[in-house]
């Protein structure tokens, strides 16, 4: 036999990944341009992870999902394109090289900017290649010779080019507001950036002085009580507000107070905003330290007072106590207010607090001078996409928050007090004046031309000296034009123009605002087209009890250590197949380690396959002489059904697979398509037509030849199925396959007959590989037959529940008496197939039309025929009875006790309600019980000796 009908016993995964993988993309199948010049493009941008990153669980979810789409996509022909790409990740990276420095006894304000950033640089070259080779372990298929990185020179063009847009539009502008200020990190961070979490805090209460009148004077004529849960932004209060309709202070609007500790006068104002029922009705307004107090403060006109340094220790406007940390200036405000007589009470209070997610620290909403963006006229462009149906969001529950996310936007602040990121492409002159420029050439030719036509005396410098503004833009600024910008634009490359739009956004539904809206808006301004068609989300990964996976919990799940132990396949399908679109998962290795054994399933039934491929072909020169008998002049075997009718049930429930799961591809029901397959291939193809194939091999001849032709075919179709899904053990075993059924056609011609069904003929044009090989088309569907093998299947599973329930061990082989009624043709073909799935014994089987059924027997209604067993061939008939009979008096027992205590009046009306109904529910359970073993004693003839209670 030919080495290629040998296939190891065990699937090696270690080997067979790395190996598969190098293959795949030295062949250049990663790349769209292998489907040929006319194949029409699917194009996904990878949401780029972050260079310094570690693999985690949301990673291996969505590399598993967009893998899965370009696959399938790959295998129906289309020019598959995935664009790679890592994103510099401003603060992460920042941090760590910041930390490396701490550690050599330096820091970046030491070595300075220019020095900070070849550190930064280096440190980004060392940790890219682990990233990316995580990503290629999970079997990512992407175009790598395409991979970007969002600080390559190439998007610093397209962030500066998109930022000289906006600019020149009027949509960027510097401007002092709320921002979200990290101490810590020294920066702005956006508000994806931070993380709020429900905490034990305290409301504290506290007069607010009315001017010109005295605190004893009580509440509204001395004093507005107040409550805030930050005591130390009173220092930068400039308005105290009400309710115009609170009778209780409608009196004091256009009032003044008087700032506790600091007595600076404020006015009292009316507002709708405010409460009346949350804490006294009254809020204290601090634009400089709150946003919603901001936006009060712009409506009325009100200054805005900052108390707080960078640092958050307090500055001179906090009066005596500048220079206090946030928190202890805090306590030391709110204990001088006790002296003073100010506070009125303190209760504890559940907050949000906001931290920040790189380090935790409570971030502060600051009044800071940035770089903003208007975005109203883009929101309307997204909206507008959306609503018109030219972008849909996959689930479309998510549409209304999108909805909600852009007819509520803020200002979007771009800048970052970062060195690490795309440096804002703004230069100052020594005036102040700002030049917006594509490079500094730019910046220095305006400049140049502003000043010559000015009276300033820098007209006459022959040199006129510009800084860059010192900041960074925000990540997400330079990812929202990731679709376009990894493509070329600004510049009309073919890339761009055969590539854009692309057709898919995958990601996760926590950053659909945050990236996936502002890709929308932005790729609608600079193009003029949506950058996609379809949004995809995906939920949160969590452990098996539904937790968020962190250290604290330690229920981390490695995705790394999983395939080191399970494989990458094993993850994969575990991913795909338990997430749902916008859905968190529930992951346990429990799952992973059932999805291993699905690949050893489906090597065990190749390895079957192949064996009989290799002892058909050493077979064939027989084979081959009976076919020489056949008329026909090319010696071809006649052209005749061979088809069993198990063959002809394999071949339509595979069409009927196929086109399910191709239609679930299609609506991205990706996990359900991805269980369809499992079914069938466990189910189906392993469970019973494989044993239903044994047989038929066994018979030899010509429609053994015709049974192994199927069983290639349908293999064959089913790995192209699985391979979106688990391409590293699909690819190995279809090479097998593949190899063994042209080393098969080549010592057979019987083989090389084409079997009467097959979606994909299974021997000649085999493709080079499957990554590349067509998606498997929709046959003919067989409806009788895949009845009439639905009736065997229903008669071979009662007669295996019988014995199950009788304990017949596996190897004894018993007797039956069939009455089939209309059904006798069929069984009488099939009965070979249901004896040897069913464990009967053929000799002591009897068929017919209508049989009486015996007393003693096993008996049961299936498929529409009636079954008996003779309860002889299933149990010792004697031993059987003694058994029953020992378990029917122990039942008569528990009735008899459980029934008297229920007759007890004392027991019933004093044992506490549940005591009672669990024993009456205990009676029934054991009546139950004893019923049961009457009937069986009955059937057995053993009646006459039971109980004898």
């Amino acid at each position: 036999m030919s080495n290629s009908f040998d296939m190891p016993k065990t699937y090696d995964f270690a080997a067979a990944e790395q190996r598969l993988y190098a293959w795949w993309e030295a062949q250049g199948w990663f790349k769209p341009e292998a489907a040929g010049p006319d194949a029409e493009p699917f194009v996904i941008s990878i949401p780029p992870p972050n260079v310094t990153g570690v693999l985690h669980q949301g990673h291996a979810l969505f590399v598993a999902l967009e893998d899965l789409m370009i696959r399938y996509q790959r295998m129906r022909g289309r020019a598959a394109l995935w664009v790679p790409g890592t994103d510099h990740a401003g603060i992460a990276t920042q941090l760590q090289v910041e930390r490396k420095l701490r550690n050599e006894g330096t820091s970046r304000e030491a070595i300075g900017r220019e020095r900070f950033l070849e550190e930064s640089w280096a440190w980004k070259e060392k940790h890219h290649g682990g990233i990316v080779g995580q990503l290629r372990r999970l079997g990512a298929s992407c175009d790598w010779e395409r991979e970007r990185f969002t600080l390559d020179d190439g998007l610093n063009r397209a962030v500066n080019e998109a930022f000289v847009r906006l600019h020149r539009m009027g949509l960027i502008y510097q401007s002092e507001y709320i921002v979200n200020w990290s101490p810590g990190l020294q920066t702005a961070v956006s508000d994806v950036e931070v993380e709020y979490s429900e905490e034990q805090g305290t409301l504290y209460y506290f007069k607010y002085p009315i001017a010109g009148h005295d605190l004893a004077e009580g509440s509204g004529r001395g004093y507005i009580p107040v409550a805030t849960t930050r005591p130390e932004t009173i220092l930068a209060d400039t308005a105290v507000a009400v309710h115009p309709d609170d009778e209780r202070y409608r009196h004091l609007i256009g009032s003044t107070c008087l700032v506790p500790m600091l007595n600076r006068t404020v006015p009292v104002i009316q507002d709708t905003y405010v409460s009346m029922e949350f804490g006294t009705g009254a809020l204290k307004i601090t634009p400089g330290h709150d946003p919603n107090d901001f936006e009060i403060g712009q409506r009325h006109g009100l200054p805005i007072i900052n108390v707080m340094n960078k640092d958050a220790t307090l500055n001179d406007e906090a009066g005596p106590y500048a220079g206090l940390e946030r928190f202890a200036a805090r306590k030391q405000l709110w204990a001088d207010m006790q002296a003073a007589g100010l506070t009125i009470k303190e209760e504890p209070y559940t907050i949000t607090v906001p931290r920040a997610q790189r380090g935790g620290e409570v971030v502060e909403p600051l009044i800071s001078k940035q770089w903003f963006v208007n975005t109203e006229s883009m929101a309307s462009l997204g909206l507008a996409a959306v609503r018109s149906g030219r972008i849909r969001i996959i689930p479309e529950r998510f549409t209304k928050i999108y909805y909600h996310w852009l007819e509520n936007l803020r200002p979007w602040c771009i800048s970052r007090q970062l060195w690490w990121g795309h440096r804002i492409p703004a230069w100052y002159g020594p005036d102040g004046q700002v030049f917006v420029a594509r490079s500094q050439a730019e910046a220095e030719a305006q400049a140049a031309k502003h000043y010559s036509g000015s009276s300033s005396r820098l007209r006459r410098t022959e040199t006129i000296p510009l800084s860059q503004d010192p900041d960074v833009l925000d990540t997400w600024f330079s990812s929202g034009l990731w679709p376009f910008s990894t493509l070329g634009w600004p510049d009309d490359t073919a890339d761009l123009r055969r590539y854009y739009p692309t057709d898919v956004m995958e990601t996760g539904y926590d950053i659909l605002f945050f990236w996936v809206a502002r890709m929308v808006m932005q790729g609608l301004l600079y193009t003029n087209d949506i950058p996609f068609h379809t949004v995809y989300l995906h939920g949160l990964v969590r452990d098996e009890q539904g937790r968020k996976m962190s250290k604290t919990y330690n229920n981390v799940i490695d995705p790394i250590e999983v395939m080191d132990e399970f494989g990458a396949d094993a993850l994969r399908f575990t991913l795909l197949t338990s997430s749902t679109p916008g859905n968190d998962m529930n992951l346990s290795l429990e799952r992973i380690r059932a999805n291993r054994n699905f690949a050893n399933k489906i090597w065990n039934a190749a390895r079957f396959t192949v064996t009989h491929l290799g002892k058909l072909a050493a077979a064939g020169e027989q084979v081959a002489v009976d076919s020489e008998q056949s008329t026909d002049t090319d010696h071809r075997l006649p052209v005749i059904d061979r088809r069993s009718l198990a063959d002809r049930w394999i071949e339509s429930r595979l069409s009927a697979t196929v086109g399910e799961a191709t239609r679930l591809f299609d609506a991205y029901q990706f996990g359900e398509a991805g269980r369809q397959a499992y079914e069938f291939l466990w189910g189906d193809f392993a469970d019973w037509y494989i044993e239903a194939a044994k047989g038929q091999l066994a018979a030899g001849g010509p429609a053994a030849a015709n049974t192994a032709a199927t069983l290639v075919a349908v293999l064959d179709q089913t790995l192209r199925l699985l391979h979106p899904f688990i391409p590293f053990v699909t690819e190995d075993i279809w090479q097998n396959l593949k190899a063994a059924a042209e080393a098969a056609s080549r010592r057979s011609r019987a083989f090389s007959e084409k079997p009467d069904f097959s979606p994909v003929d299974p021997v000649p044009s085999w493709p080079e590989a499957l990554i590349i090989a067509p998606w498997p088309q929709t046959g003919p569907r067989d409806a009788a037959a895949e009845a009439a093998f639905g009736r065997v299947q229903e008669i071979v599973r009662a007669i295996r529940n019988a014995r199950a329930e009788y304990n017949v061990p596996p190897g004894r082989r018993t007797g039956a008496l069939i009455s089939a009624g209309e059904h006798l043709a069929l069984l009488q073909e099939q009965l070979p197939l249901i004896a040897s799935l069913a464990s009967l014994d053929t000799a002591h089987v009897q068929l017919a039309e209508t049989l009486a059924i015996p007393t003693k027997s096993a008996h049961m209604v299936a498929g529409g025929v009636t079954i008996a067993l003779p309860l002889a061939d299933l149990v010792d008939l004697d031993a059987e009875i003694a058994r029953l009979r020992k378990e029917l008096a122990n039942a008569d027992k528990m009735v008899n006790s459980t029934a008297g205590r229920l007759a007890n009046p004392g027991f019933v009306n004093s044992a506490p309600a549940h005591v009672v109904a669990g024993a009456r529910q205990q009676l029934a359970e054991w009546e139950g019980k004893q019923a049961q073993i009457q009937e069986r004693l009955a059937a057995f003839g053993g009646s006459e000796h039971g109980s004898q209670s």
